[in-house]
């Protein structure tokens, strides 16, 4: 009996790999591209530069070379150990494989990414100079990965799915400022996440509940960092 139920309770997720497996060579390969460019834990680094080279106030009072000093030091905190410390729960067999494909590999993931996340947005909380924004986007980081957490114990909810509903969630954000003009980055941003969340839909054994919990996820935590920090 025991047999049968996990059988059943397998199958469509051998179903949804068949049918990605099903996709041509060409959409295959653009799916895992996109995946690859926009992994979540890239996501910080997109905003990060975004906000500092693109928007033409927030960071108005920098020099070139000070917005290059706050774009390192944000991506080494956010984005670099968090990478490192994913190779290093490998390396040491804490986890299966590097893509973290179970809920349970996932758990040192998040734990310790929420760490990083915190520490970053404590860093630039606590020096004045930093626009509010971008602690506010860390910190919706940080609630988001202790959200995909919790999320994970009742289900696999995609991570990328996480990251594309934090960067249309800043983008939201941004635009309720009315600090530029959001048409073209806020379309670029929602045109992205379909795109990756579409990708994870072929390449990856996650359900479209993974997905759209991940969506909702992201972009939330982003509308709670905001109230609470700006």
């Amino acid at each position: 009996m025991h047999s049968i139920v996990n059988s059943e309770l397998s199958i469509p997720q051998h179903q949804q790999i068949a049918a990605g497996s099903q996709q041509p060579v060409v959409v295959r390969f653009f799916a895992h591209l996109f995946s690859y460019i926009f992994h979540p834990l890239f996501i910080p680094f997109y905003v990060c530069w975004f906000i500092e080279f693109i928007h033409p106030s927030y960071f108005s009072g920098f020099s070139d070379a000070g917005k290059k000093g706050v774009l390192i030091s944000f991506t080494i905190n956010a984005v670099f150990f968090p990478l490192i410390t994913a190779l290093l729960l490998k390396a040491l067999g804490f986890t299966e494989s590097i893509y973290f494909r179970s809920q349970r590999d996932r758990i040192l993931l998040y734990v310790t990414s929420m760490i990083f996340f915190f520490w970053t947005q404590y860093q630039l909380r606590e020096r004045p100079e930093i626009p509010r924004i971008l602690v506010a986007f860390m910190f919706g980081v940080f609630i988001s990965s202790a959200a995909a957490l919790i999320a994970n114990i009742y289900f696999k909810v995609s991570m990328h799915a996480i990251g594309m509903g934090g960067l249309v969630g800043i983008c939201f954000v941004i635009m309720q400022q009315n600090t530029m003009l959001m048409t073209w980055p806020f379309s670029a941003a929602l045109l992205i996440a379909g795109l990756v969340c579409t990708s994870r839909m072929i390449v990856s054994d996650h359900t479209p509940n993974d997905i759209y919990s991940g969506l909702l996820i992201g972009f939330i935590c982003q509308l709670i960092g905001a109230s609470i920090q700006l």
